[in-house]
This record gives C-alpha cells, sequence and structure tokens, in this order.
C-alpha cells in the first residue's frame, strides 16, 4: 500500500503489504487512477452496489479510529462468507441516445463471431448506466454468484470450483467457461462489490492523496467507519471518495465516488442488506435449463462452441475467468503513462491516422458526423483532435491516431498531448 496521509498525522505512513515488483506496482497505481473509474463503468463484472440509507436513529457512536488504522483494518478483513441485496448506481452524464450508448457499451466487448447474450464480458457493461439491483453471494475464493435482477428477467454469473456459468433467462442463454488456476482468491473474488471498489482505489493511493475519517454511519443495519479519500491536486475530476468500512468485519459496504464538478455521485454502491453467514451449497449449483442454447468459451470474452436446444455442451477450452474489472494486468497492454497521481495520463497509439472513425452507421448516415458531434473539438501544437467527455473519464482523440485518456479535465489532456 503506497504511503497516504491520516487524519491525526500530516506524515506519509506505509499500509497493506510490501509489493514484490516495486516498478510493477507503481505502473499499477497510476494505471489505477484512471483505471479504477472505467472498471466501474466496464465490465464491472457483476455484483453489488448502491446506497443503502443511513439509520435515522443517527450515526452510531464508536471508539475513535485513525486512517491508518482503518486502513490495516481493512488490509486484515478476512471475510468469506456473505450475502445479501444491493443496488449499484452509475451517473457519467453520458448524452440520452435513447439506450444506444448502453448497446454500444455491450458491442465494444464483443468479439467476432458468434455471441451470446450471457457472455458476461457483454452482458455485465449494462452497469455502467442507471440503477440495478443485485443479489450476490460467495462462500470463499471458489465459490460466488451475482444476479441482475430485470423487470421480469434474471442475469447470474455463478463461478464453483473450476466452473464459470453465465445464464441470461430472458433470452434462455448459457454462457460456460472453465475458471484456469481456479482457488485464487485474488482473481475470483466478487466484482464490483463495494470491497471490489475499495481494494483498486486504496491500491492507488499516494502522496498525491489526503486519506481521513469522517465520522461514522450505519449501512444496511450495521455499524459503520467512514473513509474518505480526497486528491490534494487540482486539475482531476475526482472528488472524493467515500468508504463505509464495517465495524465489526473490516469489510467496505458502501463505496461513494463524486465528480470534483459536484452534483451526484458519479458511482454509489452498497449493501441494502448484507449476512455474513454461510449461504447455502445450493446457491452456487447449475445446471443448463431444458431447451437453453449454451456456448462454450474458448477463453473469457471471447465465444466457442455452441450446443444445440438439448442444454448440454459441448467442446470448449480451459480459459481465464471473465474479468473482474481490475486494473491487473493493464501494465502490460503497451501503453504509456504521464503524470503522477490522480493527474495521471494513459497514452495509446491507436496507429490510425485522420481521429474519430469514418464510415457509414448503420442504416446511413456519416459515422464520423455522429461521432463527433458527441465531443468537442480542439486544437494545439499537436495539431487537431476531438475530446469525449463524461463526470468522471476524458478522453482526447488526435487526428495523428494518439488517445489521451484519464480522470482529468479537457485543460489537462491538451496540455498532455502538446507535450507528447
Amino acid at each position: 500500500m503506497a504511503p497516504y496521509e491520516s487524519d491525526d498525522s500530516t506524515g506519509a505512513a506505509q499500509a497493506g503489504d510490501e509489493p514484490r515488483d516495486e516498478l510493477r506496482a507503481e505502473r499499477r497505481r497510476k494505471a489505477a487512477r484512471y483505471v479504477v473509474p472505467v472498471a466501474v463503468v466496464g465490465v464491472a463484472a457483476a455484483t453489488i452496489g448502491l446506497v443503502p440509507a443511513l439509520a435515522d436513529s443517527g450515526d452510531p457512536n464508536l471508539p475513535k479510529i485513525t486512517a491508518q488504522e482503518l486502513i490495516d483494518k481493512i488490509a486484515k478483513s478476512d471475510v468469506q462468507q456473505l450475502s445479501g441485496t444491493v443496488k449499484i448506481s452509475t451517473d457519467l452524464g453520458l448524452p440520452d441516445l435513447g439506450g444506444l450508448e448502453s448497446s454500444l457499451l455491450s458491442g465494444a466487448t464483443q468479439g467476432s463471431g458468434d455471441g451470446s447474450s450471457a457472455d458476461p464480458t457483454s452482458k455485465l457493461t449494462e452497469l455502467a448506466s442507471g440503477t440495478h439491483t443485485l443479489r450476490v453471494a460467495a462462500d470463499g475464493p471458489e465459490k460466488q454468484k451475482v444476479s441482475v435482477l430485470e423487470s421480469g428477467a434474471e442475469y447470474s454469473l455463478i463461478h464453483n470450483g473450476t466452473d464459470v456459468w453465465g445464464y441470461d433467462s430472458k433470452s434462455n442463454e448459457v454462457y460456460h467457461s472453465t475458471a484456469a488456476d481456479s482457488g485464487k482468491a485474488e482473481q475470483h473474488e466478487t466484482p464490483a462489490t463495494p470491497k471490489n471498489f475499495a481494494d483498486e482505489v486504496l491500491k492507488s493511493v499516494d502522496d498525491t492523496t489526503s486519506v481521513t475519517v469522517d465520522g461514522t454511519a450505519q449501512v444496511a443495519g450495521r455499524d459503520a467507519y467512514r473513509l474518505v479519500i480526497k486528491p490534494k491536486q487540482s486539475g482531476t475530476t475526482v472528488g472524493a471518495i467515500s468508504i463505509a468500512v464495517d465495524a465489526k468485519t473490516g469489510t467496505p459496504l458502501k463505496f461513494t465516488l463524486t465528480p470534483s464538478s459536484g452534483g451526484a455521485a458519479v458511482v454509489d454502491a452498497g449493501y441494502t442488506q448484507v449476512s455474513f453467514a454461510k449461504p447455502a451449497a445450493s446457491t452456487f449449483d447449475f445446471t443448463p435449463p431444458k431447451g437453453a442454447k449454451v456456448t462454450e468459451g474458448d477463453h473469457a470474452g471471447k465465444a466457442g462452441k455452441t450446443a444445440g436446444g438439448n442444454g448440454t455442451a459441448q467442446g470448449g477450452k480451459a480459459s481465464e475467468a471473465p474479468g473482474d474489472g481490475s486494473a491487473k494486468g493493464l501494465d502490460k497492454s503497451g501503453f504509456d503513462v504521464l503524470g503522477k497521481g490522480w493527474n495521471s495520463i494513459a497514452v495509446l497509439d491507436t496507429g490510425s491516422k485522420g481521429g474519430v472513425p469514418t464510415g457509414s452507421a448503420s442504416g446511413g448516415g456519416d459515422l464520423s458526423g455522429f461521432l463527433g458531434s458527441l465531443g468537442d473539438p480542439v486544437s494545439g501544437k499537436f495539431g487537431k483532435g476531438t475530446v469525449f467527455s463524461t463526470r468522471l473519464i476524458n478522453a482526447l482523440m488526435t487526428d495523428d491516431g494518439k488517445v489521451y485518456v484519464g480522470a482529468v479535465d479537457k485543460a489537462a489532456l491538451v496540455k498532455a498531448a502538446n507535450a507528447g
């Protein structure tokens, strides 16, 4: 864990385990600064979220604790079993495209070939906007389940041993893959929970960050401390992150990220009901329903062989479990990271000249003009480009094929492009 500013000390302190590889850890911390919000928005695989209301009886009276002690409490928390009902609310401030934005996000994660509506890499991107109700359960590193409740339908993602199943009741489609390295909690912990979000944020805390304890709260009927994380730097779109930490177990119960521009939270995630009792073993059982179309994954996110109407899958290869939306592995992606802390900007060279893609959108029309209408034209020493903005993540696509992305304002992106 990188140093942070405590609520009772102005000095830096070290929290969590030392990284095995300091260089790798530093790159992950930088990448996580902008990837954390993307993970919240993207394939945030599935589970928990939103705003459990605070107790009407007022904030609980708990023993005083420092930020260092609370972070240590989170790090030492070893909750293996839980179940609960949650909501997740995401408000990136995307333009209202009549639902097209969700389709674009979903389609962006699908590869070529036959897709499955039960594939978690596409299905769970729907959590990128709006408010959703979910149910979650976990029993150690090899058993997790999350269900996204929809109107008259349900989508479930189940990890049980070496098997990972996705089931879309609306289309009666099943997606199946084999989880390699089964039993590694780091790879298979339940994604998109307040704990998952909190872990990613705390990885990227450094001396550009203020971390304090700001009183107490009651979440899902449980007493909790409020941990508040704020950037010290200007120019970032992140205003503050608040994490409600269970006073007894150290488990994050609620995660709220507010933008520097103010207004509603960009991400508000937290339990509305939670139990730390062992879930029934049958919770994690799954058999494809009769008549369901079953798609075997060659590896996570790619469709493989498809079975017919008897619900029996054939073929398939061992694969990684569906992505958990974390920053792990991003330092292998070949992009450069400019700047420090909350002002970090990722730079990707697409090799495609001409800026915004051109071509015809389905149904006719100029795709370049459509995409361009969603962004703001900018220019500088780098030439010309287009900035695409949300309330959290902004991106500059230059005409020479470079993309600058970060949780920073437009001016910071233009400055980085000029310097590049």
